[in-house]
């Protein structure tokens, strides 16, 4: 669902922003709320050709369309119905059901590549090295460069990756609480599993980003963080006054304090709502044992008092 800004209603419709509120999705993710940062891009750069690795609904697959994209390669292995006739249904989107980042190889150069798919160290890793080679003068967005998966690799199951480019992992999800993994935390009920532990050395979508630019052999690529909905990231390399022009107006959003603290504050509410509901659901769980437990003992007195006395 896009989000969109609804103002403080009126008068005579005061109720309409929390209208709006409510009709949005309790936990928003998706890459179309950044609009308006496609739209800048859009605005600054020549894009004819996107490849989008990582398909939501199709929703931000047109989107990129209605910019002023021609042909949008949406790369999605596992697409769901739904999806495939979002795609089939419209002209310029084409469905890759190859693996990134073995589709990447596959495909022609693009003007720009979305990043969104699994948001691991390995993949986003052996994607970036791909892009920044073959690729020197595209843009690039990257999802998910904060809180949960910056400094925590985060698989989908069942994974494509090898053990040697997995870390230990668990169906526990972390939480902004405390540091540990727990059951009460982001946890992705069977659809991926989460690295045990945070940090160190190749770990987490952010920590790739940083040593694909490590390695990059032009050293003029910027990245610039929009602290937002997970983190969404631009990189490119500056090359005109354009260009110039698109980073600072980027800038604007990466430097803005008000931006990270409603972030740190979302993360806050939804991860202490998550820790709620699971209290919710061990206690329901308790009352439905206490009360078979209950009938239990019920079923046996009445047995005791209807059966014969020896």
């Amino acid at each position: 669902m896009t989000a969109e800004c609804t103002g403080p209603g009126s008068r005579h419709d005061p109720h309409a922003q929390a209208r709006h509120a409510r009709q949005s999705p309790l936990l928003l993710h998706s890459l179309s709320v950044f609009r308006e940062i496609f739209e800048l891009l859009f605005e600054h750069r020549e894009i004819g050709t996107v490849v989008e690795v990582g398909v939501e609904s199709g929703e931000v697959s047109a989107l990129y369309l209605e910019l002023g994209a021609t042909t949008v390669h949406c790369v999605e292995p596992s697409p769901s119905p739904d999806l495939r006739t979002a795609i089939a249904e419209r002209e310029g989107l084409h469905l890759v059901e190859t693996p990134s980042p073995a589709a990447l190889t596959a495909l022609p150069a693009a003007e720009l590549y979305i990043l969104d798919g699994d948001h691991n160290y390995a993949t986003v890793k052996h994607e970036l090295d791909w892009i920044l080679r073959h690729a020197p003068n595209t843009l690039v967005v990257l999802h998910d460069l904060l809180w949960p998966c910056s400094r925590r690799d985060l698989y989908y199951q069942p994974s494509p990756l090898p053990p040697p480019h997995r870390h230990p992992a668990s169906t526990d999800g972390p939480t902004v609480w405390h540091d540990e993994l727990t059951p009460a935390g982001f946890t992705g009920l069977g659809s991926f599993t989460s690295a045990r532990h945070a940090g160190g050395e190749r770990n987490g979508v952010l920590t790739a980003v940083e040593d694909a630019l490590d390695d990059a052999t032009n050293p003029s690529w910027r990245l610039l963080l929009i602290p937002a909905i997970f983190g969404a990231g631009v990189l490119f390399r500056p090359q005109n006054p354009a260009d110039e022009q698109l980073l600072r107006k980027l800038e604007l959003y990466q430097n803005s304090h008000l931006l990270a603290a409603m972030e740190n504050n979302r993360i806050a509410l939804y991860t202490r709502v998550l820790q709620l509901q699971y209290e919710a659901a061990a206690r329901d769980s308790h009352l439905d044992a206490l009360a078979d437990q209950v009938a239990h003992y019920r079923a046996e007195l009445e047995r005791l008092k209807t059966g014969p006395v020896s």
